[in-house]
């Protein structure tokens, strides 16, 4: 591998004698001698996110009290340490007949599905796949769709004559092609960084605890030795995060071997029994995504919709559906702004590790744009109106934090979703039902 010391192309891969290649982290090299400014807002892509997650939110303990400067309601408290980075857009609503059936497959389009049971399905193709076509086709993975539990298993009709495929994506790359989420951890380390060899030999590096990057050693350190004292530091640190997380994954396997079947019966390997460490693991696998630029787009599931998931770890036995319809108990509604209190943490901890990530300017968090949220407000009576949104992210500068951004009751969600599309200096004016744009 012939580096020059001035100038490292921003695509070196290291690479292995077996075919193992591993994308590297923005470094001073990889901007030329002579640009003016060593570290350039030019030099970092734009990214994109999306994070949904089911069964919605009650508007009264979500939306911050007035409009302007955000100020965070308790059930938000989570996202303070990076309040500057995002905003929450209220008055917002979903797409018509954005039910448990459709809600996830509408959210980032705001069009309609076809009726159907069978295969024929026809949603819309959505934001994450516009923003892939201009920004990701530059990269090995031009998108990411990632999720913690699926219908694939299910066959037929899920509700009122809707295929179960409707439910099962965030992603539709076409009307009628929506893409697969990734649940196994281990599957995407592999899809991002790479895993040579016959099965026999993959298995037995696993068992021999040896990490994929022991294979592309000898060229991270012959790249090493050509960089200068920050750039090697932070090569050093970036490898040194991709061997944290593939050891967690290979701690998630062995400790599913040893636990009990009925745990998690249908798990496949690598899928922590731990829904905190499996969430965790899929947003550490995106910062290391977007770090050494393998994908600029994802799409993360964190449930499917009248997802049966429960959370004794915070008090919550019951599952997430049926604490969404609390019926007005104000038992059921603290458990349910648990969950949303919890799910909003894990969300908020990704951003921190995107903000405490360098990149060129700023950090990886200042280059990004991401949206999170559900497509139901008030779950008991399933409420479109009033969704509970946070965009985050600067986008390279293009959008300001710290704010509550009031929209007139109700504005389309996909008026928001043309406003991001607009940040990734797409040209859409309309997407699905949307009727102009949020000040973003």
């Amino acid at each position: 591998m012939m580096i020059s010391k001035r100038h490292v192309p921003r695509r070196t891969f290291l690479k292995s004698v077996a075919g193992t290649a591993i994308g590297l982290p923005l470094l001073d090299a990889m901007v030329p001698a002579a640009t003016a400014q060593t570290r350039t807002a030019a030099a970092a892509p734009f990214r994109f996110g999306a994070v949904y997650f089911p069964n919605g939110a009650l508007p009264n303990l979500w939306t911050p009290s007035a409009a302007g400067p955000l100020e965070l309601p308790p059930l938000l408290g989570a996202f303070n340490p990076v309040k500057d980075r995002v905003n929450v857009v209220s008055g917002l609503a979903a797409a018509p007949l954005s039910e448990h059936h459709s809600a996830t497959s509408l959210w980032l389009h705001g069009g309609a599905i076809r009726k159907t049971e069978g295969p024929d399905v026809s949603s819309g193709k959505t934001l994450d796949q516009f923003v892939a076509e201009a920004v990701g086709q530059e990269t090995p993975m031009p998108s990411l769709e990632i999720g913690v539990e699926d219908m694939s298993g299910s066959f037929g009709m899920c509700a009122f004559g809707y295929s179960c495929i409707y439910m099962n994506s965030l992603a539709w790359r076409t009307p009628t092609t929506p893409l697969p989420m990734e649940l196994n951890p281990r599957t995407v380390f592999e899809r991002l960084f790479g895993d040579t060899g016959t099965p026999a030999e993959r298995a037995a590096r696993r068992a021999s605890k040896r990490s994929i990057l022991d294979s592309v050693r000898e060229a991270a350190g012959r790249l090493r030795s050509q960089l200068g004292p920050q750039d090697a530091r932070t090569m050093t640190e970036y490898l040194d995060n991709i061997r944290e997380v593939e050891r967690r994954i290979q701690l998630a396997e062995r400790q599913f071997k040893a636990s009990d079947a009925d745990i998690l019966p249908a798990a496949p390997s690598g899928v922590p029994s731990s829904y905190e460490e499996h969430v965790t693991l899929l947003y550490d696998l995106v910062v290391l995504a977007f770090r050494s630029d393998t994908t600029r787009v994802f799409t993360f599931m964190k449930g499917v919709e009248a997802s049966p998931i429960s959370f004794p770890q915070i008090g919550v036995p019951e599952s997430h559906h049926i604490v969404s319809h609390h019926q007005g108990s104000q038992e059921s509604i603290a458990k349910y702004a648990k969950v949303n209190s919890y799910q909003a943490g894990l969300f908020a901890a990704f951003l921190q590790k995107l903000r405490d990530t360098p990149e060129g300017d700023g950090s990886l968090l200042d280059h990004s744009l991401m949206m999170y949220g559900s497509a139901m407000s008030n779950g008991n009576v399933h409420d479109r109106s009033q969704l509970p949104i946070v965009v985050a992210g600067g986008a390279g500068g293009r959008v300001k934090g710290g704010r509550h951004i009031v929209t007139p009751n109700p504005t389309p969600l996909s008026n928001l979703l043309v406003s991001m599309a607009d940040k990734a200096g797409l040209e859409i004016d309309r997407l699905g039902n949307s009727t102009g744009r949020v000040d973003l």
